[in-house]
């Protein structure tokens, strides 16, 4: 008998994502014969679905929320001996890691793909004992998005992070970073670190354009100078994928990065506050198969 888990964060999407319930649920019983749905109401709920979903040999785990809800899907399903297949229907601000993957932001046509059965492998980070799937970052920009509100989330989308990282930047001055990487160690001043596992970060697709779903490298960006001139030449850069071009820009492409900095830093993952400097983050290559267009 095939199973499919859904796993659905009823509050995401503006709390429309039990409005396509119905529609997935039709899909996912035209492929499988037996299909619960597991609704978020806490943090840590979508992991320990997606752990439940393991044990038990499940096909498939379909997930629908937004980047966290799919972060916690998938925090919940590395490393397991057993690892069903991952469908991903959008529902958040940003959703970068759909856009990576080509996944229509439209939650109707994101179900659509699933009918198609059509799957690739895909890398995920580990970050000390804690998993990625998209980007870590430390730093001026990276504190800022904390004070992001849902409202300017809705209004402004992935600008909203941009825009509060400026207004922090003006106000803070450079840290001392160490990065050790595959091909040695930069150490210099820096007043932000990103690290991609793809090329969609805070909804700029072509921040990291040489990175790719599989490819089994953190694409790493170290920002040395911020100042307001710089700001005004990076910003055109995010947007034609030629950020790693900027003097003032670091490029480092590794299958792991050790990083530390001489202030207390906490590490921004996928978006969230998660763990404090020094930390080691490493390649999971091709650990995961997920649902994209055929």
């Amino acid at each position: 008998m095939t199973k499919a888990m859904i796993i659905i964060n009823p509050s995401s999407g503006k709390e429309r994502a039990l409005g396509i319930l119905p529609g997935l649920l039709q899909i996912a019983r035209n492929l499988y014969d037996d299909v619960p749905v597991r609704e978020t109401e806490k943090e840590g709920d979508a992991a320990e679905f997606a752990r439940e979903a393991c044990a038990l040999g499940y096909d498939a785990v379909l997930s629908i929320g937004g980047d966290g809800t799919i972060s916690e899907t998938i925090n919940g399903m590395a490393e397991q001996a057993h690892r069903p297949h991952l469908g991903i229907i959008p529902m958040g601000t940003v959703n970068d890691f759909a856009r990576a993957l080509k996944i229509p932001l439209e939650p109707e046509r994101a179900l659509e793909i699933l009918s198609s059965r059509h799957t690739i492998p895909v890398d995920i980070g580990k970050i000390n004992d804690r998993y990625f799937m998209n980007v870590l970052a430390a730093g001026a920009i990276a504190e800022a998005t904390y004070a992001v509100s849902p409202q300017q989330k809705t209004m402004l989308g992935s600008f909203a992070y941009f825009l509060e990282g400026i207004k922090t930047i003006i106000s803070k001055t450079p840290f001392k970073l160490t990065v050790e990487h595959d091909g040695g160690k930069w150490v210099g001043k820096a007043y932000l670190i990103v690290s991609a596992l793809t090329n969609s970060v805070g909804g700029f697709e072509a921040l990291a354009p040489d990175a790719r779903v599989g490819d089994g490298k953190i694409h790493t960006f170290v920002m040395k100078d911020f100042s307001l001139t710089q700001i005004m030449k990076i910003i055109p850069m995010l947007l034609t994928g030629e950020l790693q071009e900027h003097e003032q820009v670091e490029y480092i492409c590794s299958s792991t990065i050790k990083v530390s900095a001489t202030e207390d830093l906490v590490a921004n993952i996928d978006g969230d506050e998660g763990e404090p400097l020094p930390f080691t983050a490493r390649v999971l290559k091709q650990h995961l198969r997920v649902f994209v267009p055929d």
